[in-house]
């Protein structure tokens, strides 16, 4: 046998090994997932209801770790150790773990279990009720991260959707929406319709739809819903007046508006001002989609170089509110086709930060460019600073408080060449700094953040979510 077969064949066997030590984590993940409300993840890429392979990939997305990629040998220790110990409830971030232990010249098993012994275990999250009033873009996808969170058994939990009917097959139409995604692709796991009760079984979780168009005059109580908090999906209620009326239904204790919203109403970006959320706090707004994506970033750059002023320009991928072809269009320029045409419209996202960010507010201008790209959009940050600034410096700053910042659920790094958007479909993170794009003179930068406009919010969304279910 030839050196070079020799070695084709060691490749070969190694790459089948690990697979086999992969696939024996799956169902220590599950249990401890399940059974302990343990969520295990490599650096934000969670491992929970992943293929063997899957948990691979996730390895070797770690290859952040200065010693090279996480050995998946050390991912199996910790995770018989965590079983073993019977932790419940903590935070598992195995590439934080692995990567100190390496760091710090330590067995990876030692250095885990001084994590569990320190780490307070959490008592399962008691159920919170959350209904979802509008089915759209934002809605579904907050269904499909919801019910993949309900292995658990604790924390949220998806009880309806409340939608205007539209037509007899209105159930099944739905159910369809929810099974098969042009973007996001098919819903991983099963989907049936229950005509008789009206419902979606989605994975075992059974949610209910309701057919009204008035937010004041539901009975959630009637379908077993109490203290629920109301995702508003539908954009039609900005102000707390409006958004109020949800309140009025009976079995409602919160409001969410995934929209920015206006007047006094708080606009909240997780991992920046979440903590304005209190017991007595009832009404909120996630912001948007590019606020959410580009006040982490500004945060980080405000914190570390101090901003004079800036201007951002989105690069937005279209959306529902534009016309597929020509036609009338209550705005300016939206009413051209969104599928032929990059559009000039207007943004509130740079002025929006300063909700969450008051100390830049009045230094930040903003515009968009709508193209013709059903999802994720592109933040160009267009910065003067107090101080020079050097381009490998902010990158390695970037790249560092994507692994082990107090703003890393919301901001990642990536330095490739190769990538383009729909390289991002499916991010979990807010924002997503392409290095590679970084420009840096003097007081000047440019920065690039790439951001999923419907996953990575709605990422921020559940976040958000779970902070006002923890207040209750």
């Amino acid at each position: 046998m030839s050196n070079a077969s020799a070695s084709a064949d060691q490749v070969h066997n190694d790459w089948l090994r690990r697979v086999a030590i992969a696939e024996s984590m799956i169902p220590l993940i599950g249990g401890l997932y399940r059974e302990k409300d343990v969520k295990p993840h490599i650096f934000g890429r969670t491992l929970i209801n992943k293929s063997g392979t899957d948990i691979l990939k996730a390895h070797r997305w770690a290859r952040r770790i200065e010693n090279g990629e996480a050995k998946v040998e050390d991912t199996l220790a910790v995770l018989e150790l965590a079983r073993e110990k019977d932790v419940t409830g903590i935070p598992l971030d195995l590439g934080r773990l692995i990567r100190a232990a390496y760091r710090d010249g330590k067995d990876v098993r030692e250095a885990a279990l001084e994590y569990f012994e320190k780490a307070e275990n959490r008592a399962p999250q008691q159920p919170t009720d959350v209904v979802l009033y509008g089915f759209g873009r934002i809605g579904r996808l907050l269904a499909r991260i919801l019910i993949a969170h309900q292995g658990s058994g604790a924390g949220l939990r998806l009880k309806a959707i409340v939608v205007r009917k539209n037509g007899e097959d209105d159930l099944q139409k739905r159910a369809s929406l929810l099974r098969r995604d042009s973007v996001h692709g098919k819903f991983d796991g099963t989907i049936s319709v229950d005509k008789d009760s009206n419902a979606i079984i989605a994975n075992g979780t059974r949610i209910q739809v309701i057919y009204s168009s008035d937010p004041a005059s539901v009975d959630y109580t009637e379908y077993g819903i109490n203290n629920a908090i109301v995702v508003d999906n539908t954009g039609r209620w900005r102000d707390e007046a409006g958004l109020a009326e949800h309140l009025k239904s009976t079995g409602v204790g919160r409001v969410l508006l995934t929209a920015p919203g206006k007047g006094d109403l708080p606009n909240v970006v997780f991992g920046i001002n979440h903590e304005q959320i209190t017991p007595d706090t009832r009404i909120v707004s996630a912001a948007s989609c590019t606020t959410n994506a580009i006040t982490p970033v500004l945060k980080k750059l405000n914190d570390t170089y101090g901003i004079v002023r800036g201007h951002v320009e989105t690069v937005h991928s279209y959306t529902n509110d534009q016309n597929l072809i020509d036609n009338f269009h209550k705005g300016p320029r939206r009413g051209r086709s969104a599928a032929l045409n990059m559009v000039i419209t207007e943004t509130g996202a740079a002025k929006a930060v300063s909700k969450a960010l008051p100390e830049l507010e009045g230094k930040l201008s903003g515009n968009a460019i709508r193209v013709p790209t059903p999802d994720v959009s592109l933040a160009v940050l267009n910065l003067t600073l107090e101080k020079p600034v050097d381009r490998d410096e902010v990158n390695a700053d970037m790249r560092a408080e994507s692994l082990t910042g107090e703003l890393r659920n919301q901001i990642d790094y990536i330095a490739s060449s190769e990538v383009v958007s729909t390289d991002f479909v499916g991010s979990k993170r807010a924002g997503v700094v392409d290095g590679l794009a970084t420009i840096a003179e003097d007081n000047s930068l440019v920065l690039y953040v790439w951001y999923d406009n419907e996953f990575g919010y709605s990422s921020q969304v559940i976040r958000v979510l779970e902070h006002m279910a923890e207040q209750m």
